[in-house]
């Protein structure tokens, strides 16, 4: 049986806190860093044409820009279909008529607990754009092949970016 015997509190910040576990597991205790994260909402945001608007954005931790699906914490107790709905305008600047969840994944679980909800966003129109003070992000949209094409040559280095528009374009017959 596993079991927490302690919870310490190291770091506690604006987007994540981190603590040092002490974990018994049978006759064994040991420690353990973990980054607790509230979880993200991730939106693949798929036009008529079958396009789909990405943000290119810098990733201090990459050193480099990246393009990615759009995507945000969620805020407590929010529900994260919710929180998509609401990334995909405040990011892009467009409101979609339907949402439908097409997986829910731990990004590093080894030492980070934040869980990503990912989403297909479909029946898009146009609102307008509403970036948080500290995000630049400049807005591509590519079809579905390209972006396919850009994950099978190595140019999507994000995770989630990757396994969003694999699942998105599935559901379009578009397969890596």
């Amino acid at each position: 049986m596993i079991k927490t015997l302690s919870s310490e509190p190291i770091y506690k910040g604006r987007i994540f806190d981190v603590v040092r576990d002490t974990i018994q597991e049978d006759d064994s205790e040991y420690k353990r860093e973990v980054i607790v994260h509230p979880g993200s909402a991730v939106i693949v945001p798929v036009f008529e044409d079958e396009t789909v608007v990405f943000v290119r954005q810098y990733r201090h931790p990459a050193g480099k820009h990246l393009l990615e699906l759009p995507a945000g914490s969620l805020e407590p107790g929010e529900d994260p279909q919710a929180a998509a709905a609401r990334e995909l305008e405040e990011e892009i600047g467009v409101k979609a008529a339907k949402i439908e969840k097409l997986a829910e994944f731990y990004v590093s679980p080894g030492f980070l607990t934040e869980k990503m909800f990912l989403y297909l966003a479909t029946e898009i129109t146009e609102t307008s754009q509403n970036l948080d003070e500290d995000e630049f992000v400049e807005l591509v949209r590519l079809s579905l092949p390209e972006a396919l094409d850009l994950i099978r040559t190595g140019a999507v280095e994000d995770a989630k970016t990757i396994v969003g528009i694999t699942l998105a374009a599935a559901r379009y017959g578009r397969v890596l």
